[in-house]
């Protein structure tokens, strides 16, 4: 018995080596040894933070949108509202209570269970902070903060483990809309404190790591609500501010995707047989920003002048390639509700100095533009638009000069109030025009997103009005009311819509751009 128990075991172990030495095979595709996908997005600037409500810059949310879900979600290429940590929801027929059922049995990464209760503790702490300046998405889309007399949500309650009931003191139209926006993403209440540095949600990756200035890691999350998915392992997102540097690292295989591509080198990219490019979908406005509580911004003749004295085709032509379209209202006409009636603000030297004469400024003045030092999908290239802006305003005796600061300081400052003039943009939220009109320049969301300081009476009770009616082609008619008087006061100079260009390996599968400017990279998976 023990001579042919240790034949037997021989045997075993012979036949153990030979099945080891099949699956360890380089070009066998044996689970254990599938190739790790690690995907690397090299982008033109850092993240400011990773907390989604206390952010309004879109480096953010590229990585905050990965790491978050929301209660509901837009689609792959548009913002038509899907389930997402809600699975359903009823509408009262009086537009002001919103019940939704959500998803059991999710986790936080940190192993919090997601329930209604949570969903609670986040929005009170976003409506009850009453701090525009931390909180600045949340006083913009939600009509400041409780107490406050705008404010739209009465009160946010958990009926049971697995339904939040919304009540609201006006209707939103918007509002789905409003909560599938990133920056309302649901983190983990135990984490609160940490969301800064250290974010913690349901999303498809979790955070591994953040070198400031250099890279952010995130890794698959194993136990994500969507079965399959993600099917990348891990994410990084590097910081490459210089675009040409930046597309020498996809050409070189150091990434796999980049944003930010000069439209003068997208024909070179077409043409490489192992590139592929994206175009995101335009939703987009690039902007020349007056602070309208400064002199000599204060004086809307001078606002008016300096939209007759900035050639916007000039821009076009020398940093877009032709990938933009000239810009006449704060929102791209894709939106509802742009008034295509309007008439630009024509290139007018001659008019742009007797403007400046009838305000009091015969002879110009000497102010500051200050200028983005990031790439930005609106704007390639701060630093030369502004020069560019400046040549042209140097004609009518306006000397300005060129000013910037690191990325999350330029941002801070200008909503701080603190720049005369400035560049900036806005990629849309969620697809509604109130989401530029009222977010970008109601006076209610000076401090968070009105980094004019444009304050109107009559503009904000349209746009309040806008966001009560439940019937959309009455909205757009508000909205393209709206449009006439900003139109008049001339706040910014709009400047261009663009198409933005990315690129990536030939491997890369499963990318489509958002609109939004923010894109869920769940779907995403590299080719051998």
């Amino acid at each position: 018995m023990k001579k042919g128990f240790l034949w037997a075991l021989a045997v075993i172990m012979v036949m153990s080596v030979a099945l080891a030495g099949c699956n360890s095979d380089s070009g066998g595709d044996g689970g254990d040894d599938k190739k790790e996908q690690t995907l690397i997005f090299g982008r033109g600037g850092d993240s400011v933070g990773l907390d989604p409500a206390t952010v309004t810059d879109g480096e953010s949310f590229k990585v905050i949108k990965n790491v978050y879900d929301t209660l509901v979600e837009y689609g792959e290429q548009d913002t038509e509202v899907n389930p997402s940590l809600a699975k359903e929801w009823e509408v009262s027929e009086d537009g002001l209570t919103y019940t939704f059922k959500l998803r059991e049995g999710v986790k936080f990464h940190n192993g919090e269970d997601f329930n209604a209760e949570a969903v609670v503790k986040n929005f009170e702490r976003w409506m009850t902070s009453g701090d525009s300046g931390k909180f600045a998405y949340y006083a913009s889309m939600f009509g400041g903060f409780k107490g406050d007399e705008g404010h739209v949500i009465k009160s946010v309650e958990a009926k049971d483990e697995h339904t939040v009931v919304f009540t609201l003191n006006r209707p939103q139209a918007p509002f789905l809309k409003n909560l599938a926006m990133t920056p309302f993403s649901i983190g983990a209440p135990g984490e609160f404190d940490k969301l800064e540095t250290e974010p913690v949600g349901t999303g498809p990756f979790k955070f591994v790591s953040w070198k400031r200035n250099d890279r952010i890691t995130l890794e698959k999350n194993e136990d994500f609500w969507r079965d399959g998915l993600p099917k990348l392992d891990k994410v990084i997102f590097r910081a490459i501010p210089d675009n040409s540097n930046r597309l020498n690292a996809l050409k070189t295989g150091e990434v796999h995707l980049i944003d930010g591509v000069n439209p003068s080198d997208v024909e070179e990219i077409k043409n490489a047989e192992e590139l592929q490019t994206f175009f995101r979908p335009s939703m987009n406005v690039g902007y020349l920003g007056f602070n309208t509580e400064m002199e000599p911004f204060n004086n809307k003749k001078v606002r008016q002048a300096l939209n007759h004295a900035v050639d916007k085709d000039a821009l076009i032509k020398a940093f877009y390639e032709g990938q933009a379209e000239p810009a006449k209202n704060p929102m791209p006409p894709v939106i509802k509700g742009y008034n295509d009636e309007i008439e630009p603000y024509e290139f007018d030297l001659d008019k742009a100095k007797e403007l400046l004469a009838e305000a009091g400024y015969p002879d110009g003045f000497k102010t500051e533009i200050w200028a983005m030092p990031v790439p930005r999908p609106y704007m390639p290239d701060g630093k030369k638009a502004a020069e560019a802006i400046a040549a042209n305003l140097a004609k009518i005796g306006v000397e300005a000069e060129i000013v910037s600061y690191e990325w999350g300081t330029y941002l801070e400052k200008v909503q701080k109030g603190e720049a005369p003039m400035f560049l900036l943009g806005w990629t849309g939220d969620n697809g509604d025009a109130d989401n530029f009109l009222y977010t970008l320049l109601d006076k209610d969301t000076i401090g968070s997103n009105n980094y004019s300081r444009f304050a109107n009476d009559e503009l904000h009770d349209i746009l309040v009005e806008a966001q009560s009616t439940p019937d959309e082609d009455k909205r757009a008619e508000l909205y393209k009311e709206a449009q006439v008087i900003l139109h008049e006061e001339a706040p910014w100079v709009p400047l261009v819509h663009s198409e933005p260009a990315l690129a990536g390996l030939k491997n890369v599968e499963g990318f489509k751009p958002h609109p939004t400017g923010s894109d869920k990279l769940t779907n995403v998976s590299l080719s051998e």
